[in-house]
């Protein structure tokens, strides 16, 4: 078997930058974007950040504990 002779050399592995989204953590999107979730017969404010307020029978109340979390200190 013949060696190849008229092969082109590819560049090194380390001369190609790598794509931008693996060299950048992903951003978590601005802000708290907040709603309500139904559990059984509660319902409970859930928030983009990961944050859940307390089971509620009511969905006002839930609905208040969301607008408070995207408002209140704790939203930073």
């Amino acid at each position: 078997m013949d060696p190849h002779t008229e092969a082109t050399l590819a560049p090194p592995v380390t001369a190609v930058p790598l794509p931008r989204h693996l060299l950048e953590p992903p951003q978590p999107p601005p802000g708290h974007h907040t709603s309500t979730a139904e559990r059984g017969s509660f319902c409970l404010a859930v928030c983009s950040c990961g944050w859940t307020g307390p089971a509620r029978r009511s969905r006002d109340l839930a609905r208040k504990d969301a607008a408070g979390h995207a408002t209140g200190p704790a939203a930073g």
